[in-house]
């Protein structure tokens, strides 16, 4: 059965700061898994997603997630393909697909909508719903986005 995960949040801040949180790895490594992401953003530019220094220490690779740039309409859409790198029994999985969507309200406030299709792997959903939390592979999407927004309106990501 095919997985398409979907994630809404609503942030106190511009597309524009949002985007440059989603793109820039001076933005990436302060927030969620704390991991630099490095985008070429242009149509099939590369996407290399890195370990912090905590997960290289317990053994991950220093290159966790890569995948290529499908779709860039800055400062509203981005689209690339995503690869989980970190867990080899992930590997053989193959690429899947993200999409980030900006869409400015009012009184500063923006949606951000995150879509990944997953695909057929219930491992890898289960993994990035934040389900195997509690056994020690992080909090998925929702940690990511919960600290993401906590970084843009308060200035302090959320402790962890």
């Amino acid at each position: 059965m095919s997985s398409t995960q979907v994630y809404r949040i609503h942030i106190k801040a511009s597309p524009q700061r949002i985007w440059d949180a989603i793109t820039t790895p001076e933005w990436t490594s302060r927030y969620g898994y704390r991991g630099e992401n490095h985008m070429e953003l242009r149509p099939g530019g590369a996407f290399r997603g890195m370990s912090n220094a905590g997960m290289i220490a317990a053994g991950a690779p220093e290159l966790g997630v890569d995948g290529e740039i499908v779709e860039v309409a800055p400062p509203f859409r981005l689209v690339q393909t995503w690869r989980m790198l970190m867990d080899p029994d992930h590997v053989p999985e193959g690429f899947t697909r993200l999409t980030y969507e900006l869409k400015e309200g009012k009184d500063g406030i923006t949606a951000l909508t995150v879509t990944h299709e997953i695909g057929d792997e219930a491992g890898l959903a289960q993994l990035l719903s934040g389900e195997l939390e509690d056994m020690g592979a992080g909090g998925g999407w929702p940690w990511i986005l919960s600290d993401l927004k906590s970084l843009l309106e308060t200035g302090s990501a959320m402790a962890g």
